[in-house]
């Protein structure tokens, strides 16, 4: 398939990328091969094989979720540099109008 110099610019635009004249052709050559590669791959008989999902066959095994209380709500502001009876307190980040 052939790629146009109207069609990289197009693209170009898309991707709001910006080419010389050079790096154009040097793009339109490289879709070129690319489509070409597509092209090359539609010849190949893929009969009888099943789509690929995975590239292994491993499985991730996961725990169950579990909500557990690890430390007291006391227990997580004990450290914090600034907290009042409930809340950690932070500095202000952003100003209002």
């Amino acid at each position: 398939m052939s790629i146009s110099k109207e069609k990289v610019e197009a693209l170009a635009h898309l991707a709001r990328l910006s080419f010389s004249d050079d790096e154009k052709e040097t793009m339109r050559q490289d879709l070129e091969k690319i489509l070409g590669m597509c092209e090359a791959l539609k010849q190949v008989n893929t009969e009888g094989v099943e789509p690929l999902i995975y590239m292994t066959e491993s499985h991730n095994v996961l725990r169950e979720d579990q909500v557990v209380q690890e430390i007291s709500h006391e227990e997580a502001l004990k450290n914090a540099p600034k907290a009042d009876s409930d809340f950690f307190r932070v500095p202000k980040v952003i100003e209002g109008q």
